[in-house]
């Protein structure tokens, strides 16, 4: 594919906020991952390449060419290994994300869970988590139970199972071997039965073994310590290829006490089927394209990594555990569905985007004073955090800081910028007019430190490092500021609507 310049690319990224192009006539909520790459291709939206291509970077470099123009979503028909056709970049634009949805725009899903929260009056965190699950609950249905299904039409057991079917991929160069980027990890607390459903990496060690790159604040990784702690094996099921909504949901950002299948539910309107493994006391969805089952030993470590992270750097390699693979069963013609991350863009600014605006209601019923806020996609969505408030009392901007600190996830972000609500905040070149000139770094900048991601590279301690909050507002005397806040310079409306009526008279 030969790559158009940037400025004249028929794919340019498109804002996520303010879509309001039509969605797919297909039925939602799709019923597999078949479905909505069927929606996509009609749509004009999937792009079929036969040609053979490895999954050992050369898919990668292909993906990355296509997502960096804002292109369509692909599916890999001939992968050199594996016997499966790749598909990938199903989300890679806040548009396909919304459809894979089942909206209009991201914002509209934001909206619903918004005014359903706001029945319940809820008081603080707890109380919109308390909220949430309450409504889910009302509104949505749990996952329905079946028999038989779609993802166990072919079953392979001990010695049959043979991870080489999947065309895993090595997206770098240096990365430790093949990976399995889009694998939803099934758990169960050991002593509660309370289910997870996590999205992490999984390297393949061989062809029956995975290495579980669980980092220190995920859910699974505390039900993997209480197995240990009580000398268990953990059961552990992977489903690879769910539905759209479904695949959203295990990334998703919910307390540890909301059910993901809950909350796909809630997404799809309709209840989620699930069916029982075949030798692991857990569920998985139906109509999944490739399951995985097995068990984590108590203490068994293997080093795991390296690998090209969303980042944008290699990630070290550390002690991971390690998940023997006892059942695999597929469809009789399964679609491998991966991703490919590193250094921005990427695929995952679709599923950023919808996180940002799909849980932008519940962070204002937590902090009301927040207008609007954005995760940049340069920032991989944990690093910067842009937020704008209506300010009305002095150091209101640092009152805002601390409580986005203490929200949850974000508490992981490293630079939070405050900015007034007549600032876009997704506009970057207005956010960085306003920071760069609105501050005094002796007065408006706040330093501290807390919790980083696991995967941040920058802290000098694993886990926890340095954060920066910048205050961008306009400054009152309370604040110390006497000197009489200037105003923005701004044409008046009348000669705007003059210029703009004169405007081909011009010849411009």
């Amino acid at each position: 594919m030969s790559r158009a310049p940037r400025s004249y690319s028929p794919w340019r990224r498109r804002s996520a906020v303010g879509f309001n192009e039509r969605v797919s006539a297909a039925k939602f909520p799709y019923a597999d991952l078949g479905e909505f790459i069927s929606a996509l291709e009609r749509d004009g939206d999937l792009k079929r390449i036969s040609a053979p291509v490895d999954p050992t970077l050369e898919l990668s470099e292909i993906t990355q060419r296509v997502v960096r123009e804002n292109g369509p979503a692909l599916l890999f028909e001939n992968p050199t290994r594996g016997d499966m056709p790749v598909a990938i970049n199903l989300f890679g634009t806040p548009e396909r994300t919304a459809k894979a949805l089942g909206a209009a725009k991201l914002d509209d899903i934001g909206a619903r869970i918004g005014e359903l929260v706001k029945l319940e009056l809820p008081i603080g965190f707890a109380g919109i988590r308390e909220g949430l699950g309450k409504l889910m609950q009302l509104k949505s249905v749990p996952p329905k139970k079946v028999k038989s299904a779609p993802c166990q039409e072919v079953v392979y057991r001990g010695d049959k199972v043979d991870l080489n079917r999947l065309p895993g991929l090595q997206t770098w160069p240096g990365d430790g071997g093949i990976f399995h980027n889009f694998g939803l990890t099934h758990t169960k607390h050991p002593e509660t039965g309370k289910r997870n459903l996590g999205l992490y990496r999984l390297q393949q060690h061989d062809s029956r073994t995975l290495g579980m790159h669980w980092q220190i604040h995920k859910d699974s990784t505390a039900h993997h310590a209480v197995a240990e702690r009580r000398g268990e094996r953990l059961p552990v099921a992977i489903a690879i290829g769910a539905d759209p909504v479904v695949a959203y949901s295990a990334g998703a950002p919910l307390p540890a006490e909301i059910d993901e299948y809950l909350f796909a539910g809630f997404l799809r309107g309709e209840r989620v089927e699930m069916v029982d493994c075949l030798t692991v006391p857990l569920q998985v969805p139906a109509n999944a394209q490739i399951i995985l089952e097995g068990y984590i030993e108590p203490g068994e470590r293997k080093p795991e990594g390296p690998f090209g992270d969303h980042t944008g750097f290699y990630t070290p390699v550390e002690p991971f555990p390690v998940m023997h693979v006892e059942c695999m069963t597929t469809r009789k013609n399964p679609i491998y569905h991966s991703i490919v991350t590193s250094k921005p863009p990427q695929e995952d600014y679709g599923l950023g985007k919808a996180t940002e605006r799909i849980f932008l209601p519940l962070l204002k019923l937590l902090i009301p004073d927040i207008v609007d806020y954005n995760m940049p996609e340069p920032g991989v969505f944990h690093n910067c955090l842009i937020v704008s408030i209506a300010k009305r009392y002095p150091k209101h901007a640092q009152k805002v800081m601390s409580a986005v600190w203490g929200a949850h996830m974000l508490g992981m972000a490293k630079l939070l910028v405050i900015v007034d609500e007549d600032c876009d905040v997704h506009d970057l070149n207005e956010v960085a007019w306003r920071a760069l000139g609105n501050v005094d770094y002796s007065h408006d900048l706040v330093v501290n430190s807390g919790p980083v991601d696991h995967l941040d590279h920058a802290s000098y301690q694993q886990f926890w490092g340095g954060k920066a909050g910048i205050d961008a507002t306009r400054k009152l005397p309370g604040e110390g500021y006497t000197r009489g806040w200037p105003d923005e310079a701004t044409m008046t409306a009348a000669v705007k609507a003059t210029v703009d009526s004169r405007w081909r008279e011009y010849g411009l």
